[in-house]
């Protein structure tokens, strides 16, 4: 038997309360930090939402101020505005509140607030998780309030996009990590179904992709594993149930979203994020939906580059991971993705996401561009591949 060698990469988070009604201890936890003008960032539904006013009563006196512009994909335009509020307001944190795209658009703003970047300076084309383990400066306190199972606060990466060219690109800075992430499930009661399956499945997502990353190590597969048994179990029951027990399930998901990510920025993810992040602006495709359309497909592929690297995914499916049939098993657990993915009243194909046949093609570069950055695949992708996935999504 081989030895085991690697190593983990940790972030900045410091504390993580999950569990119903922990939305109440904000303010005790703004003032343990010594923060007295607290931004609550959201996006225009919440906004206008009874469960804002929950979370601005939790932060009480230390509350400065409400932002509602945070929007799908994070404009740059939506981070300088929010710039600008934070300067007016003399705010000395941010509190996210929503899914991702109020969580990336306070990590990219406090990127700009830190360096004093001008707008879309701070933004690379390609995710770089290397940046994301340099050391920075002074700090800009970020406590994120999640409602989607996205799990985009679990990470120092924020994503933005180019409104002309409609590419997402993104900041990284170990500074931009929440220290705080509250997970509270009755502040998800009020998010659409589709977006709850939709993000769910993104979560899904980092936990196939960080598991058959060819920088997956144990710690990454066995918390992957258990975030896809228990999404497997419980993010159907959230949506079918009520009350105090879909509560409960909601719960045991954000946890599954957690455990997906725990890993990512040892090991890295693979094609179906690359695709997602540029499916998602150039065509208004939200992030998770891209995750239902994507992933089974990538996992065929993968299944033909690396079936062996399969065995934590078919143990949280619940299939049969034989080691002389390494390839037929891989490909089960595709099939077993595609048909948990059916359940769901999300869009399963490009066209039904409204993509333009025409024009899947134009992304297949950038996208080539990111995977090559996180060489997590073990074998040369070309251009050419990606657009095959693409039609085989299409």
């Amino acid at each position: 038997m081989d030895s085991l060698t690697g190593e983990f990469t940790f972030t900045r988070l410091e504390k993580v309360a999950f569990g119903p009604g922990r939305a109440a201890g904000l303010g005790r936890e703004l003032e343990r930090r010594g923060l007295n003008r607290a931004l609550i960032v959201t996006g225009k539904t919440l906004g206008r939402s009874q469960l804002l006013d929950k979370v601005a009563g939790a932060a009480a006196s230390r509350l400065a101020g409400v932002f509602k512009g945070a929007r799908q994909h994070v404009p740059s335009q939506s981070v300088a505005a929010l710039v600008e509020e934070y300067q007016r307001t003399g705010a000395d944190c941010m509190v996210s509140f929503g899914g991702g795209s109020p969580i990336d658009t306070v990590k990219v703003a406090a990127k700009r607030i830190l360096e004093g970047s001008r707008p879309g300076a701070a933004a690379a084309h390609t995710i770089d998780f290397e940046a994301a383990e340099v050391p920075g400066g002074p700090d800009l306190i970020h406590i994120a309030l999640p409602t989607t199972l996205s799990a985009g606060e679990f990470t120092p990466i924020g994503g933005v996009t180019d409104e002309s060219s409609h590419v997402k690109g993104g900041v990284a800075d170990p500074r931009l990590q929440p220290r705080t992430i509250i997970l509270d499930p009755e502040l998800t009661v009020e998010t659409p179904a589709w977006l709850w399956a939709a993000t769910g499945m993104r979560a899904m997502d980092h936990a196939v992709e960080v598991i058959y990353s060819t920088r997956h190590q144990l710690i990454v597969d066995t918390l992957a594993a258990r975030a896809i048994s228990l999404l497997v179990e419980h993010l159907p029951a959230s949506l079918k149930t009520s009350a105090a027990e879909s509560v409960a399930h909601r719960g045991q998901c954000q946890l599954a979203a957690w455990f997906s990510i725990f890993g990512i920025m040892s090991a890295r993810v693979g094609i179906s994020h690359a695709l997602g992040h540029q499916i998602g602006p150039m065509w208004d495709v939200p992030h998770g939906v891209t995750s239902c359309i994507t992933l089974p497909h990538v996992m065929r592929f993968m299944a033909d580059t690396a079936p062996e690297r399969f065995g934590p995914i078919a143990e949280g499916l619940g299939v049969r991971f034989d080691e002389r049939s390494l390839r037929a098993a891989a490909m089960e657990c595709a099939e077993r993705m595609a048909k948990f993915i059916a359940q769901f009243e999300v869009p399963h194909r490009l066209r039904d996401a409204g993509v333009p046949h025409a024009e899947i093609g134009t992304i297949a570069a950038t996208v080539l561009e990111e995977v090559e950055r996180s060489n997590t695949v073990g074998r040369p992708v070309t251009r050419e591949n990606l657009v095959q996935l693409l039609e085989a999504a299409y």
